[in-house]
């Protein structure tokens, strides 16, 4: 089993490195680089082409008859081995004369099959560390491999920025909705949650609470223990309730407590009960104790027909009024007896004056 002569071998090395040269018998008598590259030692191996490769498409036994059958027509093939790549062929008889000692091809009723990779070529190069030594100087593959890698890299680099903005917005959203002094959420966080929460049926209890004599340490003792006493305070409260419960700063010392799913008056006063009594405990800054209370007011949303954000804060706002009135560090829970006709009261700005 001869192949070709070594001018004609390397005409088609040049020309098409991914080529095998088959006699008549459908073994390889001749491998491009690139085809031994692929597997090597295959030119040696004098391995029939049905071996090395399984024809997929057309659906033929890969017999060198019914190769020269579809002469000219694509082959969809794959290498068999560890790495199974999808090859595109087309096969060209040889003529039926000349020896390799006459100049001619071979032995009669050979081919040749020209090989690619079509589209599978992006896995090829890195599986088998193809250069573009390893394709003819006029195939357009590795300039296609430049324009898929700047391509990769464009998309790569927009990825990032598209996150690196995305993180921004978060954090942009995130500093909307969050007081800087505690870390909890801010009055916009609240409302935006209630709502939520009404849109979605749910049944929630909402709380407002106040403190009282805050007044008095931030006159005192100074702002800076004020605003220790504004992130204690938080810390007590996060403490004190749930995970999925929400508790928001919406104003100086005026906080909204929201409880998801919670529907039962006397475990409202329970909670209620307990975060006054931790609140009421001094609270120590630079060798001095700062002491305060906490007045709230809650409703509960199954207690309305049609449950309206705007009317339920009124109504925690009437209520830690009346709390206020009652003589402060204690909770009162909303009754529609506490509106008069259908003027809500002002109860935080009669708080206030009431401080002052």
């Amino acid at each position: 089993m001869r192949g070709p002569n070594l001018q004609i071998a390397g005409l088609l090395d040049t020309l098409c490195p991914m080529h095998a040269v088959l006699d008549r018998t459908g073994h390889i008598v001749h491998a491009g680089p690139t085809l031994c590259k692929l597997s090597p030692g295959c030119a040696a191996s004098g391995r029939r082409f049905s071996e090395l490769f399984q024809i997929r498409r057309p659906r033929i036994d890969g017999s060198m008859a019914a190769l020269r059958a579809h002469a000219g027509e694509k082959l969809h093939l794959q290498i068999r081995g560890a790495v199974r790549t999808d090859l595109k062929g087309v096969l060209t008889p040889l003529p039926e004369y000349g020896s390799p000692e006459a100049g001619g091809m071979g032995p009669a009723g050979g081919a040749v099959v020209n090989l690619s990779f079509g589209i599978s070529v992006v896995d090829a190069v890195r599986a088998f560390e193809l250069t573009s030594a390893d394709f003819a100087a006029t195939d357009l593959t590795i300039e296609m491999l430049y324009l898929v890698e700047a391509k990769t890299a464009a998309m790569e680099a927009s990825r990032m920025l598209n996150l690196r903005l995305q993180g921004a917005m978060i954090a942009a959203e995130e500093k909307a909705y969050t007081d800087q002094l505690t870390g909890l959420k801010n009055r916009h966080a609240a409302e935006y949650l209630l709502q939520r929460l009404l849109d979605s049926e749910q049944d929630f209890a909402l709380m407002h609470l106040d403190l009282d004599f805050f007044k008095a340490v931030n006159d005192t003792m100074g702002h800076a223990a004020g605003d220790h006493v504004l992130r204690e305070v938080a810390r007590l409260m996060v403490e004190e309730t749930r995970s999925g419960d929400t508790v928001a700063r919406v104003g100086g010392d005026e906080f909204l407590l929201i409880f998801t799913r919670l529907t039962d008056t006397q475990c409202m006063q329970d909670i209620a009960a307990r975060l006054i009594a931790r609140l009421e405990a001094p609270i120590a800054f630079n060798d001095q104790m700062c002491r305060i209370s906490a007045s709230a007011g809650s409703v509960l949303s199954c207690d309305y027909a049609y449950p309206v954000r705007e009317r339920m804060m009124e109504d925690t706002d009437i209520a830690l009024y009346a709390a206020k009135q009652d003589g402060r560090g204690r909770h009162v829970a909303f009754d529609s007896s506490m509106r008069v006709g259908n003027r809500m009261a002002r109860p935080i700005e009669a708080k206030r004056r009431a401080e002052d």
